[in-house]
C-alpha cells in the first residue's frame, strides 16, 4: 500500500508504473518544462527531477511507498535526504547533455595564428584585435528601458514558430521557424522604447584586443584557450576565443617532438681530418659543432648534441636534443695528377688484393668500364619490348636439354 501518491502524480503515473513507464513520464514533462524552454517553469522542472530521481530508484522508491516524502527526507537510506542537481539527472538521462542544454552556451570562435619556430623556442607575445558581439552597455541587454520590454504573444516568447503541414492523410511534418514579429527575441519592444545605443538588438559589434602569450615548447596546432571571450548574447553563456598556432616551415631546422634536426655537409677533407662548424642557435647563441682528428664522419652518420632541442612545455629548463644528420661532398673526378694521388695512397689503408683463380691468363680477363645511369632513357627503352608467349614457337618443335 502506497502512503504517498505526490511524486507519481507530478510525473503523471500510477503507483504500479514500471520503470519504462517512468523514463517516458520523466521524458516527456522534461522537455515540456525545461527552463530553456519555459524559463518560468524552474521550480515545476525541479520537482519534477525530484520526484523521478526517487522513483527511478528501487531503494528510494520502496522507502517513499512505506514512508513518504518526509522518510525521503529524512535519509533512510543513508544519504543526508539531498538531491542531485535537476540539471545533472536531465543530462545523466539524456546521455551527457541535452541539445537545448547544449544551446545555453554560445559558439566558440577560433583563430589561427601564424608562428615561426623561434616564437616556439622563446616564447612570444601577440596582440590580436578581435570582433565580437558584446552587451550593450546603455541598455545592460535588454534593449530598451527596464520593463519596456513585452513577452511576444505570437511565439509565446521562445522565438520560433512552430507550424504543422500535413504531407500525406496521416502524416505531417513539424516545422520550427524563427518568429518574424518579434525577430526570434522572444520580446517586442515598441519604437519608443528601443535602446538608442542598439537600436533594440541589446548586443553591439566591438573590437576586443587580447594578448596571447605563446609559451615556450608549445607545438604546432596546440589551442590557446580564452574562456567566455566569444560572441555575447542575452541569456546565453559566451563561448570561447580559442587560438590555433600554426608552425611556419624554418630554413634551417625541423622539429620532431622535443627535438631539432638539421643537417650538415662536410667536404672530405672536414669529414677524414676533423672539423669546426658554427651552428646558430634559436636563441641567437652560437654552437661550435666539433670533431677531433682521426675520428671519421662517414656519409649518413647521425650526431647529436644533449640539452640543445626544445624546450619541454611548462618546463623549459628541460630540452629535448640537436640532432645533425651528415653528408660528405666529395672532390671533383681528377682533382689530383696521377702522381699525386699515388702518394695519397700511401697514407689509406691498402687496398684489398684481389685473389687470382689458378691458371688465368691476364688476356682472359674482360675489363668492365663504370659508367653513369641513366634511368630515365633505359625506362623510355623498356617501354618498348614485347613479350612472346611460349606457344608461338611451338612450330619450332621446340628445344630439349640433353643430359648425359
Amino acid at each position: 500500500m502506497v502512503k504517498e501518491t505526490g511524486y507519481y502524480d507530478i510525473l503523471g503515473v500510477n503507483p504500479s508504473a514500471t520503470p519504462d513507464e517512468l523514463k517516458k513520464a520523466y521524458r516527456k514533462m522534461a522537455l515540456k518544462y525545461h527552463p530553456d524552454k519555459n524559463p518560468t517553469e524552474g521550480e515545476k522542472f525541479k520537482q519534477i527531477s525530484q520526484a523521478y530521481e526517487v522513483l527511478s530508484d528501487p531503494k528510494k522508491r520502496d522507502l517513499y511507498d512505506r514512508g513518504g516524502e518526509k522518510a525521503i527526507k529524512e535519509g533512510g537510506t543513508g544519504g543526508g535526504g539531498g538531491f542531485a542537481s535537476p540539471m545533472d539527472i536531465f543530462d545523466m538521462f539524456f546521455g551527457g547533455g541535452s541539445r537545448m542544454h547544449r544551446e545555453r552556451k554560445g559558439k566558440n570562435i577560433v583563430h589561427q595564428i601564424s608562428v615561426s619556430l623561434e616564437d616556439l623556442y622563446n616564447g612570444a607575445t601577440r596582440k590580436l584585435a578581435v570582433q565580437k558581439n558584446m552587451l550593450c552597455e546603455k541598455c545592460e541587454g535588454r534593449g530598451s528601458r527596464k520593463g519596456a520590454a513585452q513577452t511576444c504573444m505570437s511565439c509565446q516568447g521562445t522565438g520560433m514558430q512552430v507550424r504543422v503541414h500535413q504531407l500525406l492523410p496521416g502524416m505531417v511534418q513539424q516545422v520550427s521557424t524563427m518568429c518574424p514579429h518579434c525577430e526570434g527575441r522572444g520580446q517586442r519592444i515598441s519604437h519608443k522604447d528601443r535602446c538608442k545605443a542598439c537600436a533594440g538588438r541589446k548586443i553591439l559589434r566591438q573590437k576586443k584586443i587580447l594578448e596571447v602569450h605563446i609559451d615556450k615548447g608549445m607545438r604546432d596546432g596546440q589551442k590557446i584557450f580564452f574562456h567566455g571571450e566569444g560572441d555575447q548574447e542575452p541569456g546565453i553563456e559566451p563561448g570561447d576565443i580559442i587560438f590555433v598556432l600554426d608552425q611556419q616551415e624554418h630554413p634551417r631546422f625541423t622539429r620532431k617532438g622535443q627535438d631539432l634536426i638539421m643537417s650538415m655537409e662536410l667536404q672530405l677533407v672536414e669529414a677524414l681530418c676533423g672539423f669546426q662548424k658554427p651552428v646558430q642557435t634559436l636563441d641567437n647563441r652560437t654552437l661550435l659543432i666539433t670533431t677531433p682528428p682521426g675520428q671519421l664522419i662517414k656519409p649518413g652518420d647521425t650526431k647529436c648534441v644533449l640539452n640543445e632541442g626544445m624546450p619541454l612545455h611548462r618546463r623549459p629548463f628541460e630540452k629535448g636534443r640537436l640532432i645533425i644528420n651528415f653528408s660528405v661532398v666529395f672532390p671533383p673526378a681528377n682533382f689530383l695528377p696521377k702522381q699525386k694521388l699515388k702518394e695519397l695512397e700511401r697514407y689509406f689503408p691498402p687496398k684489398g688484393e684481389v685473389e687470382q683463380p689458378e691458371m688465368m691468363d691476364d688476356d682472359l680477363y674482360i675489363y668492365a668500364d663504370l659508367e653513369e645511369c641513366d634511368f630515365e632513357n633505359r625506362r623510355r627503352r623498356n617501354s618498348h619490348y614485347y613479350y612472346v608467349d611460349d606457344d608461338d614457337y611451338a612450330s619450332a618443335g621446340g628445344v630439349q636439354c640433353h643430359t648425359s
